[in-house]
């Protein structure tokens, strides 16, 4: 298989999982998967929570697509494999580290992407129950997140012209 395909096949994967993610979350985790999903929403103690169940879940296609399409070799399976693992690991980093802060890195950051997706997701978790939820996607948001956050940024920048004077 030519790498050019190879690559669009991964890339064209990974663009597919923000939709598939946003069903998947929509009517899955807030679905008949609510019981696996539900203590992401209602915090409680300690760092693990039943909600990471779905990492292994999402890994496992990907695991076996990738390991399938090396062994039999079927490239266009593997290729679909790297696709969805880009978006896990794509996931992960968006979710649990910039978002969440499972990990304590990029804690302060001003970036206008991160502030958009951080502002999203804080929509999504004020839902505390399975019902009326918003903004399920997580690499991809609504312009209405994006419009809000330029406003807040364009509010804060007269003050801080005045605070360095």
């Amino acid at each position: 298989m030519h790498w050019l395909v190879y690559l669009s096949i991964v890339t064209g994967v990974f663009l597919l999982m923000e939709g598939i993610t946003w069903l998947t979350h929509k009517y899955v985790m807030h679905g008949f998967l609510w019981y696996l999903h539900e203590d992401h929403h209602n915090k409680r103690p300690g760092f693990f929570e039943k909600n990471d169940a779905f990492f292994v879940i999402f890994a496992i296609p990907s695991f076996l697509s990738i390991l399938i399409g090396t062994l039999v070799p079927i490239y266009w399976l593997q290729a679909i494999g790297f696709g969805v693992m880009a978006y896990g690991f794509a996931y992960f980093l968006v979710h649990d580290i910039i978002i969440h802060q499972r990990f304590r890195l990029l804690t302060h950051s001003k970036n206008t992407y991160v502030r958009t997706i951080r502002w999203a997701h804080k929509m999504h978790h004020k839902h505390l129950s399975k019902e009326e939820g918003e903004s399920f996607g997580m690499l991809m948001v609504h312009r209405r997140y994006w419009e809000k956050v330029k406003r807040d940024k364009a509010r804060m920048q007269p003050a801080a012209r005045l605070s360095t004077k």
